[in-house]
């Protein structure tokens, strides 16, 4: 009986022995929160209405950025040479040189979807951000044969503009502490960078490859130990919910603008849509009530003509609800003239605004 107990003790021991050195073997790692350089260079492309062939120019960026986490860091860039834009009658490009400081906030989206694995080949990085574009050289675009017409955001000197920006980038490991990387971007800024008014923001685009390096260890490696079994507490009977109200729902509203052309309170067919539409609103809404506005822009005219104009479109709009079924006593019709301006673009307060609720 004792040589029994005696062998059942040695096999006991034996597997204990195994199963500790098999999770010794098995290993976990810890991030480390370092800086890092990079180096950047590609091409850009600005978005126009010229050939995308005759819109790529050189691209190059430096930066430095700084890791918390496995998931978050922040990095500074500066990206700079060339933007280009094109005119299409006769066809033509210009370019001008810019340097853009650039700040973003980077997500490694492998890491926080899958857990940090420095062994891991390749990491997909998103980045969010901002550049304060600094450009100069526009000496091109003075000189386009544009047949007369006028750009009529053309700059010169050196110009500072902000832009927003969000990018993707996918790092393929060669190291613990270089990666070979590529790296797209989209920025964007206001109608003014390449000089022609287009009524919507200007844009472009980054497609870089280039090197990371960290400076410093990016990780180290933890021996694992085996934890005591928890302690198992009965859980506690759950509170019974509190019953909640349903919060009322907000009453319906909408708001129409409605664009006319110069000197004119013609409703032309796409904004006579929108005046259907809010007919349509009134009517599935009878509790509500609309109040009409008529505009006219300070860029033209007079106090005097402008009111007139105003009135005018007020009236159009609100004759063309009375004439949808809306009943009169349900509109209120006011004009204020150019002495209130909607809209920072001139030419858009040429409107009727109707806001109905």
């Amino acid at each position: 009986m004792k040589t029994i107990k005696t062998l059942l003790v040695a096999v006991l021991a034996l597997f204990a022995t195994a199963a500790s050195a098999q999770n010794s073997s098995e290993v976990t790692y810890k991030y480390l929160p370092h800086w890092y350089f990079q180096a950047n260079a590609g091409a850009q492309y600005t978005l126009g209405e010229a050939k995308f062939s005759k819109l790529l120019s050189p691209n190059a960026q430096l930066g430095i950025g700084y890791n918390f986490n496995s998931v978050l860091g922040l990095r500074l860039t500066a990206n700079a040479w060339q933007s280009k834009g094109g005119w299409t009658n006769p066809s033509q490009d210009y370019k001008w040189t810019y340097v853009a400081p650039q700040l973003d906030l980077t997500l490694n989206l492998t890491n926080a979807f899958a857990g940090f694995n420095p062994k891991r080949i390749v990491d997909v990085v998103l980045f969010l951000g901002g550049a304060a574009n600094i450009a100069w050289g526009n000496e091109e675009a003075s000189k386009l044969d544009t047949h007369g017409y006028e750009l009529e955001y053309l700059w010169d000197g050196t110009k500072i503009r902000p832009f927003g920006r969000a990018g993707l980038g996918i790092d393929f490991n060669v190291s613990d502490r270089v990666k070979i990387g590529l790296e797209a971007a989209a920025n964007i800024g206001s109608d003014k960078y390449n000089s022609k008014k287009a009524g919507n923001p200007d844009w472009y685009f980054n497609g870089l490859v280039g090197v990371k390096v960290a400076l410093g260890k990016t990780y180290e490696t933890i021996e694992p130990y085996v934890e005591p079994a928890p302690i198992v507490k009965p859980e506690p009977k759950p509170e019974p919910k509190p019953i909640v109200k349903p919060e009322p729902k907000p009453a319906p509203e909408k708001t129409i603008n409605v664009f006319f052309k110069i000197r004119e309170s013609i409703i032309n067919e796409v904004e006579g849509q929108k005046v259907a539409d809010m007919i349509a609103f009134l009517k599935a809404n009878p509790g509500t009530k609309v109040n009409v506005t008529g505009y006219a822009d300070a860029g033209t005219g007079n106090p005097r003509i402008n009111m007139k104009y105003a009135k005018n479109r007020a009236d159009a709009v609100t004759k063309a609800l009375i004439d949808g079924g809306i009943a009169a006593d349900r509109i209120t019709t006011d004009a204020k003239g150019d002495t209130v301006q909607p809209f920072a673009e001139n030419d858009m307060n040429r409107v009727t605004i109707a806001i109905a609720k």
